[in-house]
């Protein structure tokens, strides 16, 4: 079982014991402070036998320093101090627990010449630490090594000294809540299909409350009441049932608009009648990245007291070929009242988000509407998975969002929509089809999904390559990312707080 570090915040001082840590940035030159952990000089040696100049991310580890109370020093590099973004300090955080995490006790001076590192960068150098620490262990029954588990790991004590050690504390609240939502997106993504459903989903969304979070769980009758067709058919194959889960964080005025987040949820998704192959399809556990990324958002929210109104819905479905799934072919009513014919049970993603984008925007009367789903793999074949897709009907909304990657590392780039792509998706026998042909399979399914949308300014992000089995990187090792979670969160403090 993986027990994550603990953080202290504390003065500068020469660090007494287990690894110590100190920051170089290009050019530059270890900190006053290290000579008193280094006696015997070694440091200097060292970084010049390896040629050590403060490029970011590389680091030189001395073991064993001679005459040192510390059983290792760490240099690291953080590159050009003018060149440094905000997600460059979860990057080095990641880098260090990396490099240190067989150590009980690890110090991180967080001061370095020629840079100001603010409470807000110590802060996120301790998320990413945390976030690299993460590991989705807990099915495994014996040690890498064979023996059988046995004495519950003791937690690393990581004690991160700077000048501003007061501000660190508080800005650590933030960032602390932020990692733990990203955290619990990433166990929902990685828990297999067998014990997360759509009822168990909506338990763990249901949890929330404890932090303040108001949730709501729509039953498959409520929303039988409510209309819900299109949601409904995808769920009708399998034998678990559906649920809609609406969580309300009332952070802000009780007279401001709430700002609205919608996930896909498919617990797990075969394809229905139109069966995926079944090389891979494990991987279709992470079919809900989107529902995840949203219950991973209002966590971080609540846990920080965002000075917001939100809105977080979620759909939660499973998509079985049983007897009693729906065909290709069927025509469904949404709770719009628009019709739809299903051509591909396994374009099911937007049969859920089209009834729940609806029930929000007549709910709700959301300031806006941003809709995450792990929905087309062509998204893949276009963008990689280095950056979600991002359809807007609003320009303002996009250019938030692309900033807000920016910012965080959970990047996006604005793909074309338009009346050309639309009518791709114009069915003989129903209002529409959902899908269209081969061809600009992301776009049709975000015009699909437009229609259900109105004047509300809305954007869709397609994640399918950045929700699971994404690139490892300095802050994640993990099949699961939490994708979406930081991205939604800074968009949110950015523009959207009282």
């Amino acid at each position: 079982m993986t027990v994550h570090p603990t953080f202290t915040f504390a003065k500068s001082t020469a660090p007494k014991k287990g690894a110590a840590v100190f920051l170089v940035a290009k050019g530059g030159k270890p900190p006053a402070m290290a000579e008193e952990a280094d006696p015997s000089g070694v440091i200097a040696k060292a970084i010049d036998v390896s040629k050590f100049d403060g490029k970011a991310k590389s680091v030189v580890d001395i073991v064993a320093p001679a005459g040192s109370p510390v059983d290792r020093i760490l240099i690291v590099g953080i590159g050009d101090a003018d060149a440094i973004k905000p997600s460059d300090w979860t990057a080095f955080g990641g880098t260090v627990r990396a490099k240190t995490a067989s150590e009980k006790n690890v110090s991180v001076l967080l001061e370095c010449d020629g840079v100001d590192i603010s409470p807000e960068a110590a802060a996120d150098f301790a998320q990413g630490m945390l976030l690299r620490a993460y590991d989705f262990d807990k099915y495994k029954t014996v040690k890498k090594d064979g023996d059988e588990k046995d004495e519950k790991p003791s937690a690393q004590k990581v004690t991160l000294m700077s000048d501003k050690s007061s501000a660190c504390k508080k800005a650590w609240q933030t960032a602390e809540g932020i990692a733990r939502g990203i955290m619990l997106a990433r166990d929902l993504v990685n828990e297999p299909a067998n014990i997360l459903g759509p009822v168990e989903f909506a338990a763990r969304a249901e949890a929330l409350s404890a932090l303040g979070v108001e949730v709501e769980i729509l039953t498959e009758k409520e929303m039988k009441k409510l209309g819900m067709g299109a949601l409904l058919g995808v769920a009708q194959g399998s034998v678990r049932p559906p649920r809609l889960a609406v969580m309300h964080w009332k952070g802000g005025k009780a007279k401001d608009k709430p700002v609205a987040f919608i996930g896909k949820g498919v617990v797990f998704d075969t394809g229905g009648i139109s069966i995926k192959p079944a090389g891979g399809m494990e991987d279709m556990k992470g079919d809900m990245g989107g529902a995840a990324a949203v219950t991973g958002l209002m966590h971080a929210l609540a846990a920080r007291k965002a000075k917001a109104n939100v809105i977080g819905i979620i759909g939660l479905v499973e998509n079985m070929p049983d007897g009693n799934a729906q065909r290709p072919g069927d025509i469904v009513t949404s709770m719009s009242g628009q019709t739809i014919e299903v051509i591909n049970t396994d374009a099911e993603g937007r049969l859920v988000l089209c009834d729940a984008l609806w029930y929000c925007k007549e709910t709700y009367k959301p300031k806006f509407m941003i809709n995450l789903a792990t929905l087309t793999g062509a998204i893949l074949i276009a963008l990689g998975q280095n950056r979600a897709g991002m359809f807007a009907n609003d320009d303002e909304l996009a250019d938030q969002l692309f900033e807000a990657g920016e910012v965080t590392g959970d990047r996006v780039w604005r793909m074309p929509m338009g009346p050309e792509y639309d009518k791709m998706i114009d069915s003989r026998f129903a209002d529409m089809k959902n899908v269209g042909s081969r061809h600009a399979g992301s776009i049709t399914a975000a015009q699909f999904l437009k229609r259900f949308v109105g004047d509300v300014p809305w954007s869709h992000l397609d994640i399918a390559g950045t929700a699971m089995a994404s690139p490892a990187s300095d802050t994640n090792q993990s099949w699961g990312s939490g994708y979406g979670v930081r991205l939604l969160d800074r968009l949110v403090a950015d523009h959207y707080e009282g």
